[in-house]
């Protein structure tokens, strides 16, 4: 009998298709505390400590098995760079520095590929005038989950899609970018001097910090409206994911690169955090076991998707395009995940405008002045009509309540 029964479970092991080979939380865990590690100090574009983390994702493409794609038959796509000599880009650049993506490649002998990345790089040691810290200089900034978290998905989806028995009806190029927080300086220019033809990419999924994931499930999917197929392939995967889509091919991550390309894009994200851009964004804080779900939905989807010939591509408008210019901020952190009216309220930060005039983390903000909130752009386009000193009243939605707070722009 219990030959009979072993025979049976072995069986049915074989038979079983091997969506088993499962995303591992193990391995997230590895390539996130590799990657956001002191020693790493914030993996800094064009820095020895970029290199080093840039050599370590190589290492791992190696070792799933995929083929180098980058130059001469490495896996590093190198490129130059200058950075402005001040934040705002009004005195000459500096020097000249080297960075490099990485890149991997799965050859199934397809007519067309599909394109999986994120970026590893993050702010350093604080010293590019992109960090939300007050005195950010000379602070580690980790990047756990920006973007630590996407590099490491897009290590376990190479894995995923390399190990899982399967020959799927597509290639594969993994793209680890480097520069993304200085302006998308690696996604650009691999565009520019691609190593496969970008006429051929069916569409390309971009992961930018997916580590945060909240206790509701709640994640933004951008690009949407760049491929008809997209939204009702997600909704038929998501489970008990509450998504948020966002149409738009134009983003603030290296997805933007590839839709300038004409090419169909997808973005995920886990929505930001008040450790967005500050020393404070560090492995413990990472969500494994919502990674690991996002990931196992990123791969229902690319597997969905894979039974298409070629994703045809579609303009958008977007919305970054259309976002009114302002002046003055109220110091918080808005809940891009939220699907409600109003703009939600996910971090205040301590001394800065909305701080003073009391609002919480949690408020959803529904009118500024007579202009009245229901979307993200509402809250900028009102931001835009106040400068420093103006003073107006904010009415929020604090759980069951309406407040009306008096705020005075910094």
């Amino acid at each position: 009998m219990k030959g009979i029964v072993a025979v049976f479970f072995l069986t049915l092991m074989l038979a079983s298709p091997l969506f088993s080979q499962d995303i591992s939380e193990k391995n997230l865990r590895k390539h996130i505390s590799y990657l956001a590690a002191d020693k790493l100090k914030g993996r800094g574009t064009g820095t020895k400590e970029g290199r080093i983390a840039a050599a370590y994702i190589a290492k791992q493409f190696k070792k799933i098995g995929l083929t180098p794609k980058g130059d001469n038959d490495t896996y590093f796509h190198q490129y130059g760079f200058k950075k402005a000599a001040d934040p705002h880009g009004m005195s000459e650049a500096g020097p000249q520095l080297y960075a490099q993506n990485v890149v991997g490649y799965l050859d199934n002998g397809a007519a067309h590929t599909i394109v999986i990345g994120g970026h590893y790089d993050h702010l350093g040691m604080g010293l590019d005038h992109n960090s939300l810290e007050a005195n950010p200089e000379g602070k580690i900034h980790n990047g756990a989950d920006d973007n630590a978290s996407g590099t490491a998905g897009v290590i376990e989806l190479a894995r995923y899609f390399a190990k899982n028995g399967v020959k799927e009806q597509h290639n594969f190029l993994f793209l680890a970018f480097s520069g993304e927080e200085l302006g998308l300086y690696g996604s650009k220019r691999y565009t520019e001097t691609p190593s496969i033809d970008l006429s051929k990419v069916s569409f390309m999924l971009n992961m930018d910090m997916i580590g945060r994931l909240n206790a509701e499930k709640r994640i933004m999917v951008g690009g949407v409206g760049t491929a008809p197929e997209f939204v009702p392939v997600i909704n038929q995967m998501k489970g008990d994911f509450t998504v948020k889509y966002d149409s738009a091919g134009i983003g603030p991550s290296d997805h933007t690169s590839f839709y300038l390309k004409n090419i169909p894009v997808l973005f995920f994200f886990t929505g930001q955090h008040s450790d967005y851009h500050k020393p404070s964004d560090d492995t413990d804080k990472i969500n494994f076991v919502g990674e690991k779900a996002l990931l196992e939905l990123a791969a229902k989807v690319v597997n969905q998707l894979d039974k298409t010939e070629k994703l045809k591509f579609q303009e958008t408008t977007s919305k970054q395009e259309k976002n009114p210019s302002f002046s003055v901020t109220l110091g918080i952190m808005p809940d891009y995940t939220y699907d409600g009216v109003g703009l939600h309220v996910d971090g205040v930060t301590n001394g800065k405008t909305g701080f003073v005039a009391g609002l919480q983390k949690g408020d959803t903000i529904i009118k500024m002045g007579d202009l009245e909130v229901k979307t993200i752009q509402d809250y900028m386009k009102g931001l835009s009509i106040f400068k420093k000193g103006d003073s107006t009243v904010v009415v929020v939605k604090r759980g069951a309540e309406e407040k009306k707070l008096n705020v005075t722009f910094q």
